[in-house]
């Protein structure tokens, strides 16, 4: 019988073997459903919070829904595009910190954490991750009304709540591949040479206008980048599609399925826009008012669990020194049994070496 030959293993694309494609990817309806979880779970444990201590009292609450809670977030995204500019940070610490910032609002509340602190820490450990440190001090004062515990504080709790997935792929990133392709592409329009870099820089603000959205929990980088510099050369874009897909497949003709989400992409980075500063004050405001009391220093809450963690880490120490008194008062070590030394391996000598 003639020998047949198995086709060749299909690679992987070395993205679908990040924790990024495996952990943080979303359809958009499960992205509102998991806001919206998030939300009503917050609010009945808080509003619960606020009864123990004042019956009554929430009901004059005006607690903030999914909406406006994604609505505060989204404006400290623009506010880490600030501070790196004030630090001069480069690309990748913004885009990571961005990240950094939405994946903790997918596991925590804006009632429990406020974004202004979360943002500050998602930002400083942005620039260790990426191998773009700065010291503690001199980070915080260049940021008005900050110490170092504003930061420190949350850190474990970020790096918690990211699941220590630290790696992060961008947009920005794929957008630079996509760029260095394009420049061996045959028959590009005549006067594109003359305004390549303009071009390059439009693409690359619609990447950034991107992380003001969900494009990253729903596309992929690649995408992304795709979609950005479709706004900013749709011609060269279909073009560089074009020529991707030849060397791909025989036929040149792009899946529908791809031009689908290209032109999704190009339609929610185009409506993206910063959040009205009224209606981020007006959230700002309610939040003030509707946020978890055991976070707020000096409140009864606060006092209360602070009180039942130190009567908690006092209990434990108890029970050590217990177990330790009790180990002592029967003669064991409460460090454990004493390691057996190795005997010596016995050595026979022979007389005449003792002359």
């Amino acid at each position: 019988m003639p020998e047949t030959t198995a086709p060749p293993a299909t690679k992987k694309p070395l993205y679908e073997a990040s924790t990024q494609f495996k952990h943080w990817r979303y359809s958009p309806e499960s992205l509102i459903n998991i806001r919206s979880k998030l939300n009503e779970a917050a609010v009945a444990v808080i509003r619960q919070t606020f009864e123990a201590y004042e019956p009554g009292s929430s009901a004059n609450v005006s607690f903030l829904n999914a909406d406006e809670e994604h609505l505060l977030v989204t404006f400290y995204v623009t506010r880490i595009t600030q501070l790196c500019g004030h630090f001069r940070f480069p690309e990748e610490v913004e885009a990571t910190a961005a990240t950094y910032l939405k994946r903790f609002y997918l596991k925590n509340t804006v009632m429990d954490w406020h974004p202004k602190n979360v943002m500050l820490t998602a930002l400083f450990l942005a620039t260790k991750t990426t191998n773009n440190p700065i010291s503690l001090e001199a980070y915080t004062h260049n940021i008005p009304n900050t110490n170092p515990s504003d930061v420190l504080d949350l850190e474990f709790l970020v790096a918690q709540s990211l699941g220590f997935e630290f790696s992060v792929w961008h947009a920005h990133r794929a957008l630079w591949g996509i760029w260095l392709d394009i420049q061996s592409l045959s028959d590009v329009p005549a006067d594109y040479a003359k305004s390549q870099s303009s071009v390059y820089d439009t693409a690359l603000s619609h990447v950034r206008a991107s992380r003001l959205t969900d494009a990253e929990f729903i596309y992929t980088p690649s995408q992304i980048a795709l979609a950005a510099f479709s706004l900013a050369a749709p011609d060269v874009a279909q073009q560089w599609l074009e020529s991707k897909q030849a060397v791909t497949e025989a036929p040149t003709k792009i899946p529908p399925g791809i031009l689908e989400s290209i032109e999704a992409l190009k339609k929610l980075i185009a409506d993206a826009g910063q959040p009205e500063t009224e209606a981020v004050r007006e959230v700002d405001r309610r939040l003030r008012l509707c946020k978890n009391p055991e976070k707020v220093v000096g409140s009864k809450a606060y006092l209360a669990r602070k009180a039942e963690e130190e009567k908690k880490a006092e209990d434990k120490r108890n029970r050590k020194a217990m177990e330790v008194e009790k180990a002592a008062a029967e003669g064991t070590d409460p460090f454990g049994d004493e390691l057996e030394r190795p005997k010596p391996s016995l050595v026979d000598y022979d007389d005449d070496d003792d002359d």
